[in-house]
């Protein structure tokens, strides 16, 4: 079949708000880009000609793949080693000016999400984040006005409950982890403490591929003792870049002359104090750090 002249044309308008539904779905880059080029093959094969509204067509497929990916997605997470975090993306230059989807794909964010249910999930994000009517969901996931009503409370009430208030102060962030990252690095207990909150959690995801803390470490000292620890035996030769992933200010450590990307820590802050620490190293969530995907919500599109 040839493909029509306006199919990629379409498809590259609405890309970053496409990729921002499917990765704010499945919480992975990769299974988002996997949706994309499914849907993409679903859109060049029709008729374009006859869709009014290409925006919402491309949307409805992308949703419903995400949902099918999602299912089967989970199941394999199941099998998961250790702690799973969403696969990290770089976000320079597309959440600074929108503090809703700064926090909709912030990893305090996107792990409440894992907690929804795939259907849950997909209209909370549909409806909180993208501005789509329930009447809107309901076509575009095969449910009725009604049961997609009581889907949207349920997951409203249930992110509401869990959800973090979003805190972001470039500024103060950039202070705090300098002194973070020199307290780690020189072994000052106090002063790392200083800068931890209370309750402060650290994640770590290595996906069986890479060493981690087993389990989420709670509370300021045994977590100041895991970074310590860690800064001593792992960080000694690894350059440190600064970056934006996940809307949280984040440390690249970088290791060898090749300067293969090793783990990234996304920091979570709440005024002048860490709340939360998100290490990835599992080297196949790492693949693509470096790529910058522009992100987008329907008044951006």
């Amino acid at each position: 079949m040839s493909e029509p002249p306006n199919a990629p044309d379409a498809f590259d308008q609405f890309r970053p708000l496409l990729f921002t539904i499917a990765y704010e779905i499945l919480g992975s880059a990769a299974d988002a880009e996997d949706v994309l080029q499914d849907s993409y093959l679903r859109w060049r094969d029709i008729d374009q000609h006859e869709v009014d509204h290409p925006r919402a067509y491309l949307v409805r497929i992308v949703t419903r793949q995400s949902l099918n990916h999602l299912r089967s997605a989970r199941r394999r997470r199941e099998d998961y080693v250790g702690n799973w975090l969403p696969e990290p993306i770089r976000t320079e230059h597309d959440a600074s000016h929108d503090v809703l989807l700064a926090e909709s794909v912030s990893m305090a964010m996107l792990l409440v999400l894992e907690t929804l249910s795939p259907t849950e999930r997909a209209v909370f994000v549909l409806a909180e984040v993208f501005g789509h009517s329930l009447v809107e969901i309901a076509d575009m996931i095969g449910k009725t006005d009604t049961a997609v009503r009581q889907i949207a409370r349920r997951a409203r009430e249930h992110v509401q409950s869990r959800r973090k208030r979003y805190h972001p102060d470039a500024g103060t962030n950039q202070a705090v982890i300098n002194r973070f990252l020199l307290a780690a690095r020189t072994g000052e207990v106090q002063t790392l403490m200083d800068v931890l909150a209370p309750d402060v959690v650290q994640i770590s995801d290595g996906g069986g591929n890479a060493i981690v803390a087993g389990r989420p470490l709670v509370g300021a000292a045994p977590v100041a003792k895991f970074l310590i620890q860690l800064a001593q035996h792992s960080m000694a030769g690894m350059a440190i870049e600064f970056g934006t992933f996940n809307a949280l200010p984040a440390v690249l450590l970088r290791s060898g002359a090749e300067r293969r990307l090793d783990t990234i820590l996304m920091i979570e802050m709440n005024d002048d104090r860490i709340t939360g620490l998100y290490a990835v190293r599992n080297p196949e969530k790492l693949r693509t750090a470096d790529v910058l995907r522009p992100l987008a919500r329907p008044r951006d599109a």
